[in-house]
């Protein structure tokens, strides 16, 4: 008779951590949001600017900026042809939802682009410290 009481016992410590388990795997994803994703949508010529759509959520109170940059990848010369833009902190929206943003990013002097030009372009953000993350990278051709 002991051994049914200590079998018992063991039983209800498991199903007890069992769910438990299942209690913190069940919160997990609510308190780690979504946030601090970028997903690179589109890159389009306008020129002479080249623009990035940008799907992105970022956790609330975070204090950075959405930097673009892209990189002309069929130059055949020693000259680096890129350009550059960013979102302000004050234009994201930052409360762990998706939203989209469009990025103009102004050519560097001397670069230009054209229709068929083939870019390597990258989004992330940048924060008060210098700090770059959560880098999303895609090919594209204009």
């Amino acid at each position: 008779m002991k051994t049914t009481g200590t079998r018992r016992r063991l039983a209800a410590t498991a199903a007890a951590a069992l769910i438990a388990g299942a209690g913190v795997l069940m919160a997990a994803p609510s308190a780690m949001a979504k946030a601090n994703v970028l997903t690179i949508d589109k890159v389009s010529l306008h020129k002479p600017n080249v623009q990035v759509k940008v799907t992105y959520s970022c956790d609330p109170g975070l204090d950075h900026e959405l930097v673009a940059n892209a990189r002309r990848l069929d130059t055949g010369t020693r000259d680096e042809v890129t350009a550059a833009g960013t979102v302000k902190r004050d234009k994201l929206i930052c409360d762990s939802d998706s939203h989209v943003t469009q990025v103009n990013m102004r050519p560097a002097q001397g670069s230009h682009f054209v229709k068929g030009n083939k870019l390597k372009v990258t989004v992330f953000y940048f924060d008060n410290d210098g700090f770059s993350y959560a880098h999303e990278d895609a090919v594209a051709v204009l």
